[in-house]
């Protein structure tokens, strides 16, 4: 048995040895085989890319976080991922990683203003200011004025916010966003008895004591990761940075290698020339040295080095030149989009943002699709006290019996008078209603709105803007406040 076996084992091996091309084809074949199972399993960019958008627009972070990464790997040099990641990031809480990652966006040709306001506050929650005021400067003119005039002020310059603020505030755009914006930055500033009167303008009076007790406490200078995450609404976590493999440096563009290779290709030297004969030889006769006190030493050079400086009619050998310095990264500016399109619009609400798609380094022979924006929950400024809830004041059978509903309301309370009225088209039991709303209230001064409207007798009640009340045929018709 064992001798039978030993022959069949040392046949094996001979057929191997005198079939190589056969092992070869075999081996071809497991690789092959080996290489499928891999990019199979590999998920694709823009599956990844879909997953993390839905996981970030639940507020599923960590997911969002892990999907996102697996983008950012298949596709490295997508802009859109990379701003992806850092509004995934963001909403976790690690600022290092999002500052980064809104960076290598940024780099890759992401000039979209929300990106760029999302690096300045990852910026400033790493207490790295300069950078911050850097890009907040540099796209002045593209970010909205109330974002701009905060973020200024949380970069470790209120009193230069609070100037943007007030200007905006005198040039007509009174909303409730600024005047809360410009109460933060009194706040930071110092100025706290401004920053009263301008909160109390929308902050309900038993409120007010509570929201400046936290502005003092956010408004410390040690505190400046506190006050992103509380301004953002997240929890800010310990954070070492994003991982390394993902570090786009990994990953250089065509351009770049093809530079790095011209910079490192080996110099062709020019042939030395013959020996001399015996006849050139005695001919030269060399110069003789000039006599002074304090005469130059003759620099002995190699003779090959000699014969290859005379081809070329060189004197002596050229110093190599010093590399040149890599220039700092220069601030991204973002020019306006012409009128009519949304590339220069900026809101501070959860938005979807509009990723700009980056060209590839290859030029593939199919054309794939733009991957769907990216819905960014933290790429902007948001004022808890603005723009999330609605309270509902009545419900009548006509639109003119709603809108002069509206006006006895607003009559009756004058704080309503600052606030945009939604009127929506109901169907409830087969009958058609129409509701009246007031809009652009937080959570908190919705409720407190209704409890003052509940104590005159009237019936009210409140909701988010993202789950409004069943029956709606629509999503209603707003129109803006007169006084703003």
């Amino acid at each position: 048995m064992t001798r039978s076996h030993n022959s069949s084992t040392e046949g094996l091996n001979k057929g191997i040895t005198k079939s190589p091309r056969i092992a070869l084809i075999m081996g071809t074949a497991l690789a092959s085989i080996a290489l499928t199972g891999c990019t199979s399993s590999a998920p694709r960019a823009d599956a990844s890319f879909s997953k993390a958008q839905v996981a970030l627009q639940k507020g599923k972070a960590t997911k969002a976080i892990t999907h996102a990464e697996a983008a950012v790997l298949a596709e490295p040099r997508n802009a859109s991922y990379r701003a992806l990641l850092g509004a995934a990031y963001l909403e976790a809480g690690r600022f290092q990683s999002a500052a980064t990652s809104f960076g290598d966006a940024m780099e890759l040709g992401d000039e979209d203003p929300r990106t760029i306001l999302s690096y300045a506050l990852a910026k400033v929650a790493t207490g790295d200011n300069a950078s911050a005021l850097a890009q907040l400067e540099a796209n002045q003119n593209v970010i909205g004025a109330a974002d701009y005039g905060l973020a200024v002020a949380l970069a470790g310059k209120p009193e230069q916010g609070t100037h943007v603020l007030v200007n905006t505030l005198r040039a007509g755009e009174n909303s409730a966003k600024v005047r809360q914006n410009l109460a933060y930055a009194y706040a930071l500033a110092g100025n706290w008895r401004a920053a009263r009167v301008m909160a109390a303008e929308d902050v309900p009076a038993h409120e007010l004591d509570a929201r400046l007790s936290s502005w003092a406490v956010m408004a410390r200078p040690e505190a400046y990761q506190t006050r992103v995450a509380s301004l953002l609404q997240v929890s800010a976590t310990g954070d070492a940075g994003m991982p390394q493999y993902l570090a786009l440096s990994n990953f250089p563009s065509s351009e770049q290698m093809i530079a790095e290779a011209a910079a490192t290709a080996p110099v062709e030297l020019a042939a030395a020339p013959a020996e001399p004969n015996d006849i050139e030889k005695a001919a030269f006769k060399p110069a003789p040295a000039a006599s002074s006190d304090k005469a130059d030493k003759v620099e002995s050079i190699d003779p090959t080095v000699a014969g290859i400086l005379a081809a070329t009619g060189q004197s002596k050998p050229k110093a190599a030149p010093e590399p040149a310095a890599k220039p700092a990264p220069k601030p991204v500016r973002v020019t306006a989009s012409p009128s009519g399109t949304s590339g220069s619009r900026f809101v501070s609400k959860p938005v979807v943002q509009k990723l700009p798609a980056t060209k590839s380094t290859t030029a593939p022979k199919r054309v794939a699709a733009a991957p769907k924006p990216a819905p960014q929950r933290r790429m902007a400024l948001s004022t808890p006290s603005a723009d999330t809830h609605l309270v509902q004041l009545g419900s009548y059978s006509s639109k003119v019996e709603a809108e002069r509903g509206w006006k006895v309301l607003s009559a009756k309370f004058p704080q309503l008078k600052s606030h945009d009225v939604v009127i929506t088209q109901a169907e409830v039991k087969g009958k058609t209603f129409f509701r009246v709303a007031a809009a652009g209230f937080g959570q908190s001064s919705a409720r407190s709105m209704c409890r003052t409207v509940k104590a005159a007798g009237r019936g009210c009640f409140a909701y988010a803007a993202s789950n409004p009340p069943a029956g709606a045929v629509d999503r209603g018709v707003r129109i803006a406040a007169r006084s703003r």
